[in-house]
């Protein structure tokens, strides 16, 4: 009777340890972040030189995190569809910077693109453990 409880213990144990796992790192999606909070915040300060400078950057990353493999733990499926938004919102931002629109208009664009990435990221927070 004792080792079928310790069977039943190591077995819990083990099936639990698998919920709690916490999710690898997806490189791409970390990549992209690091570029929108080096760009973004600043440009809550009015400062715009960190995007101007980095756009075309911004974009390749979002591209790179669009064709990327999600490693396990993720369902890329569900992000798929604001991930293809953030590619064309970057390639925007991208042709807005080259073409020197106002100040206003790339700031409102990179906004929107801070929200859209936040949006992937709920996704990915609040999706199942596989």
């Amino acid at each position: 009777m004792k080792r079928i409880a310790c069977l039943f213990i190591a077995t819990f144990a083990l099936i639990a340890s698998g919920h709690t796992q916490e999710k690898k790192a997806w490189k791409e999606m970390n990549d992209f972040h690091t570029i929108m909070q080096e760009t973004f915040h600043p440009s809550e300060e009015g400062k715009l030189d960190p995007i101007k400078s980095r756009s075309r950057e911004m974009m390749e990353k979002a591209i790179t995190w669009e064709k990327s493999t999600a490693p396990e733990g993720y369902d890329k499926k569900i992000v798929s569809a604001s991930l293809k938004k953030l590619v064309r919102g970057t390639r925007e931002l991208n042709d807005l910077v080259k073409a020197k629109a106002a100040d206003k208009i790339i700031k409102e664009k990179l906004s929107g693109l801070h929200s859209i990435f936040h949006e992937i990221m709920e996704k990915c927070e609040n999706e199942e453990h596989h």
